[in-house]
């Protein structure tokens, strides 16, 4: 499908676009699996996946029914440091 002279993206682009670092670098302490999800460019069903074995890239905190990343090592897994004040 076109529009606008163009090849209209799929879903699965777009919706794996990832996070900008300004983006990662606004995250708070800890965050959704799905934003987790979203910064390694995988789908929620792989994201779960790798939860329940054990493989997810970075830590992991089940909290009740929901799943949390802790941001710090999503960062530093990343490779994206906070910039330092001189």
């Amino acid at each position: 499908m076109q529009r606008n002279g163009g090849i209209m993206p799929s879903y699965t682009t777009t919706a794996r676009r990832g996070l900008t670092r300004e983006e990662l670098l606004k995250l708070p302490a800890s965050a959704p699996l799905e934003i987790g999800n979203k910064a390694f460019g995988i789908g929620r069903t792989t994201g779960y996946a790798l939860v329940k074995r054990g493989e997810y890239p970075c830590k992991v905190l089940r909290l009740g029914n929901a799943y949390r990343v802790i941001t710090a090592d999503l960062l530093r897994v990343l490779g994206v440091e906070p910039d330092t004040e001189a």
